[in-house]
């Protein structure tokens, strides 16, 4: 049975020896064959020395010194892998290795994607993981629900056969959630949970800092868009549109409060609001169209808003009669608003912010890295 682990690495020398031994221990060489690559940043810590002066052919380490990170790590050592069955997992020794013989036993039950984890029945994490540690890594969570149905996506420690990452396509992580990646664009519908003890790294630092935790959201961002297409868009426009109804109130509460006039109040409200829900959109439903000229797609998203408003009105007032179908003139405000806000997103996805499939090649950007940049929005 072939194997490899592939664990990325970032000044984690003290941890490597512990770790090499612990595999050793529970991947009997006679039934496996091993490959340890340890993909390292770059770290400069001893590591390369380390590795060479254990003399263990199945541990290799690879020093990358280009597009660092521990998603495109785990990526490239993905790639190199040789085994029939892969393994990815921390090297700060938080992930048990005596667990991936179980790991691989559900691979060969059929499973398409197998991960350890501190959420199910079995399941357990150090007692001073503390209160905030807890409740990020579940909003985290419920973040990667649409996605998932694994209630703990965040790990790092999965396994999946070399088929099915080979299937995949597309790839492009951010950040350093590289299980959700996989799951999405290798198509993983069988998901199984192998409980395991989460242990606190004893030797080095953490690399978890809040910059990573961004990067996190937007990795789910580019994900949801993957996934989805259109529908995620329409999500992330009407999510835009209720802040700006948000920021609206606000505004207007605070300016009467103030002293100023209702109808400047809510002259004001609507413009800030306004501009909001536009810059919102631009940069982040509408993002793949931000090299597209500002003042075009501002007076296009202003047509398309009213455009929207007409249409609410009319399928209000349209709706709403005491005899009529709609009775209440609340109730008709909201199919009326539904309407105004569907027409609106329509006008703006397909004309005001229409993705160009076909973008014009320059001399200083080559025809792969055009290629990345459309994969980010399929």
């Amino acid at each position: 049975m072939t194997l490899s682990i592939i664990v990325p690495t970032y000044k984690e020398v003290e941890n490597i020896p512990f770790l090499v031994e612990r595999i050793a221990k529970v991947l009997d060489p006679t039934h496996w064959s091993v490959e340890l690559l340890l993909m390292d940043d770059d770290s400069r810590d001893g590591s390369d020395q380390l590795v060479g002066r254990m003399g263990l052919p199945w541990v290799k380490l690879v020093t990358r010194t280009s597009n660092r990170g521990l998603s495109p790590a785990v990526l490239d050592g993905l790639r190199r892998a040789t085994g029939e069955y892969l393994v990815v997992m921390d090297a700060d020794l938080s992930h048990p290795p005596e667990v991936v013989p179980k790991l691989i036993d559900e691979l060969e039950r059929g499973a398409d994607f197998v991960l350890g984890s501190r959420y199910v029945s079995g399941g357990t994490t150090d007692d001073d993981w503390g209160l905030f540690r807890w409740a990020n890594s579940r909003v985290a969570t419920l973040l990667a629900r649409p996605l998932t149905h694994l209630k703990d996506p965040m790990s790092g420690f999965f396994a999946l056969r070399r088929e099915t990452f080979m299937a995949g396509h597309d790839y492009n992580p951010i950040g350093y959630k590289i299980a959700l990646e996989l799951i999405v664009k290798c198509g993983c519908v069988k998901q199984v949970e192998i409980p395991i003890h989460f242990a606190d790294r004893q030797l080095g630092e953490s690399k978890l800092t809040f910059k990573e935790q961004l990067k996190y959201i937007q990795h789910v961002r580019r994900l949801m868009i993957y996934k989805y297409g259109t529908w995620s868009h329409l999500v992330q426009f009407l999510t835009v549109g209720g802040l700006g109804a948000v920021i609206n109130v606000v505004i207007i509460t605070a300016m009467t409060r103030l002293g100023y006039s209702e109808h400047l109040s809510v002259a004001i409200g609507i413009l800030i609001s306004f501009v909001c829900n536009f810059v919102l959109n631009r940069r982040f439903t509408f993002s793949y169209a931000r090299a597209d000229s500002i003042i075009r797609q501002l007076v296009g998203f202003t047509s398309a808003c009213a455009v929207g408003a007409l249409i609410n009105y009319s399928v209000t007032v349209s709706l709403y009669s005491p005899e009529g179908p709609i009775r209440s003139l609340q109730l008709a405000a909201v199919v009326g608003i539904l309407a105004g806000a569907l027409i609106n997103f329509a006008f703006n996805r397909y004309f005001v912010f229409k993705f160009k499939h076909v973008r014009p090649k320059s001399a200083d950007r080559p025809a792969s890295e055009l290629q990345n940049q459309r994969s980010k929005f399929k």
